[in-house]
C-alpha cells in the first residue's frame, strides 16, 4: 500500500506474457536470421531473432549478456551462435562520441563479426516493436530470462521519458527490429564436391575412365 511504484508512468510494452512468450523449440536450418548488439563495459547484450517464412513470424530466439569483459569476449560467445549470422550494432552505442563508437564497430567487424550500424531512433524502434508485438508477428522463447526481465521493467519516467537503464537487451531488440530485418539471412550451404571424370590412354590401345 506505501510501496514506491516500480514503473513510473508506466511500462512501455503493455502485453501478457501469453501474447509475448513461445515455447523454445529448434529453429529450421531455412529461417533467415540476424541479431542486435548493443555494447558497453557494464553490460554488452545481444539477441537473435529467426523470421518464419511462411508466415512472417520473427521469433526472439537466444540472447548473450554479459559484463566487464573485453571484446574479444563477447566476440567468441556471439560466434557460438554461429559465425554466419549478420549483425547490426548502434555504432556509437554505449560511448562517449560517434567516432567512439565507429572504432568499436571497426574493432567487431575486424574480430570476425558481420556487422553493419544500426538505425537508433529510439520513439520509432519502440513503435515499430509494439506494432509488431500487437499483430502477433514478434514472440520471444520464454527461456531468454535476461530479456524477459528487462522487457517487463522497460518503462517510462513521470514525464514520459525512457528509462535509460536496465535495457541493454531491449535496446539490442530495437536494432534489430530497426535495422536487422533487411539483414537476416539463411546458414551458406556446403558445396558438394564436384567429380570430374577424365579418359585415361592404356599401352594396349585401350581407354579407361578415372574420377
Amino acid at each position: 500500500m506505501r510501496g514506491i511504484p516500480q514503473l513510473g508512468s508506466g511500462a512501455i510494452y503493455k502485453f501478457a506474457d501469453e501474447d509475448v512468450l513461445v515455447s523454445p523449440f529448434p529453429i529450421p536450418d531455412f529461417w533467415p536470421r540476424c541479431y542486435g548488439l548493443d555494447v558497453g563495459w557494464n553490460k554488452t547484450a545481444a539477441i537473435w531473432g529467426a523470421r518464419n517464412p511462411e508466415t512472417g513470424v520473427i521469433y526472439l530466439y537466444s540472447e548473450y549478456y554479459r559484463g566487464q569483459a573485453e571484446p574479444q569476449v563477447h566476440v567468441e560467445a556471439i560466434k557460438q551462435r554461429g559465425p554466419w549470422i549478420p549483425g547490426v550494432i548502434d555504432p556509437a552505442s554505449r560511448g562517449r562520441s560517434q567516432k567512439d563508437g565507429s572504432q568499436l564497430l571497426e574493432l567487431y567487424k575486424n574480430a570476425g563479426l558481420d556487422l553493419e550500424p544500426a538505425a537508433n531512433a529510439v520513439e520509432a524502434g519502440i513503435f515499430a516493436c509494439e506494432q509488431l508485438f500487437s499483430a502477433g508477428m514478434l514472440k520471444a522463447f520464454s527461456s531468454l530470462s535476461n530479456w524477459y526481465s528487462e522487457f517487463r521493467m522497460y518503462r517510462r519516467d513521470q514525464d514520459g521519458c525512457v528509462v535509460k537503464e536496465f535495457d541493454h537487451l531491449l535496446d539490442a531488440m530495437r536494432y534489430l527490429i530497426l535495422s536487422g530485418r533487411d539483414r537476416m539471412t539463411t546458414q551458406p550451404r556446403k558445396r558438394e564436391p564436384q567429380i570430374v571424370y577424365y579418359t585415361v590412354p592404356r599401352r594396349d590401345g585401350l581407354d579407361w575412365m578415372a574420377h
